[in-house]
């Protein structure tokens, strides 16, 4: 029997989450808190990025959200209003803007071609994009000009790509993501703390060379396995359907990521 190579696994197993995300427009629909999309300009690109204000008395950190290979699902959507719901400015940006058929988004592209469109994108791009968000981001009048970036799956990997080229990140919060290089990591500045799941091997085989990288360069890098989760369990531990192991992953990776965040505001 053919093998299919684990990136088109991945794109796949994803189109079911791209088009099943029911549970997470209910919870947009019944939030309080403002949102909006504002279209971020550098250079000939224009990034179209979700905004989620807290409901707050004073100025607050910014986190910028970088999502998963799927794109700026409904889900993404959720977990930026969670972000704005714990006392954080959320900008998530789609990475795909300008991307898609016409000119489109992740809108744009059907389940089944999202995540080779994501793969396709050039890294400079994604780094520049990733860039002026969060520079609009830190100037906006509610913030207090703190900045953390975090990312899932795909964008866990970006996040911590993103730590070795920002030196005013608060610090970095990578969830199920790949390293970057050991050259990168010596331009790290920020704190970068690990999400990881019990049955991922392909991410978790990484993970021991990277704290030996990290340390050898005196960098803080701090991670968390989450026993019989699955990669994407913040994501599928909020489905309804989900597994038992994933939503007691994402409960308790959730209240460290804030712990961590409300001790490096």
């Amino acid at each position: 029997m053919k093998r299919l190579p684990l990136f088109w696994m991945v794109i796949l197993l994803g189109a079911h989450f791209t088009v099943a995300q029911d549970w997470a427009l209910q919870k947009l629909e019944h939030s309080p808190r403002h949102r909006e999309w504002v279209s971020v300009k550098h250079g000939s690109r224009t990034v179209e990025t979700l905004v989620v204000y807290p409901e707050a008395k004073e100025k607050t950190p910014v986190v910028l959200i970088i999502h998963e290979i799927f794109g700026l699902t409904d889900w993404v959507q959720d977990l930026a209003d969670q972000v704005a719901a714990a006392g954080y400015i959320a900008v998530a940006p789609d990475l795909l803007s300008g991307m898609g058929p016409n000119g489109g988004r992740t809108t744009s592209f059907s389940p089944n071609t999202v995540g080779e469109a994501i793969h396709k994108l050039n890294p400079d791009q994604i780094n520049e994009d990733l860039n002026a968000v969060a520079d609009y981001g830190v100037k906006l009048p509610a913030s207090n000009g703190k900045l953390f970036v975090v990312g899932f799956c795909w964008g866990g990997g970006q996040s911590f790509r993103f730590a070795t080229s920002r030196n005013d990140l608060g610090a970095a919060f990578v969830f199920y993501g790949v390293p970057p290089d050991k050259e990168a990591m010596a331009h790290i500045t920020a704190p970068v703390f690990g999400f990881y799941a019990g049955n991922d091997e392909r991410i978790d085989a990484t993970v021991p060379e990277t704290i030996t990288s990290m340390k050898a360069l005196g960098k803080t890098y701090d991670t968390v396995t989450y026993p019989d989760a699955g990669h994407g369990f913040m994501r599928g531990g909020e489905d309804p359907d989900g597994t038992a192991a994933n939503k007691k992953a994402r409960e308790e990776a959730w209240a460290r990521w804030k712990s961590l965040m409300a001790k490096y505001k």
